[in-house]
């Protein structure tokens, strides 16, 4: 659980720190090169969730996001993961999820600036936003690893109990 803290705590300075340069360092709306073609800085204020969606509409999203903190540090506390992989893609979701809720409760918006031209992604985001997105594609990893262990482990139970039932009918015989 602690490392799970501690990720997070890495996830919110980080974010915190980013939005912190952005907003002292570019107007808001202005753009600043970063390796052309590849990205830049836009410092945008976004009032609601993925694209501006439902921006008039913030207390969902604080509502929603303390559900989604409050469920994680009960699973936390509750289970004490041991699994790196687990620890690792909660504590990147829970720091993402409280650096984006620390925007909204002292802004009243999300500072978002990476905007990605490589592949022409039509989001700017921010760092807690990739936090919380790479958290779950790892705990979407590890949820496929765990069931591809858990389905060997029951297929093997199932060969040594068919292997038993079949010696116990020899020995019958």
């Amino acid at each position: 659980m602690i490392l799970c803290l501690v990720i997070a705590a890495v996830a919110i300075f980080l974010d915190q720190i980013t939005k912190l340069l952005v907003v002292q360092n570019i107007s808001e709306g202005a753009s600043v090169e970063g390796i052309r073609g590849v990205f830049r800085l836009t410092y945008i204020e976004n009032k609601g969730a993925a694209f501006g969606i439902l921006a008039e509409h913030r207390w969902i999203f604080m509502i929603l996001s303390v559900i989604a903190i409050a469920a994680i540090l009960f699973y936390l506390w509750r289970e004490k993961p041991r699994s790196i992989l687990v620890c690792l893609s909660l504590g990147m979701i829970l720091g993402g999820g409280i650096g984006n809720m620390i925007d909204r409760i002292l802004r009243g918006a999300v500072i978002d600036f990476v905007e990605v031209k490589l592949i022409h992604f039509p989001y700017i985001f921010n760092i807690a936003d990739a936090f919380v997105c790479i958290g779950c594609v790892l705990l979407i990893l590890y949820l496929i690893l765990s069931e591809v262990q858990n389905k060997k482990k029951q297929k093997k139970q199932r060969n040594a109990e068919t292997d038993a039932a079949s010696s116990d009918g020899e020995a019958d015989a």
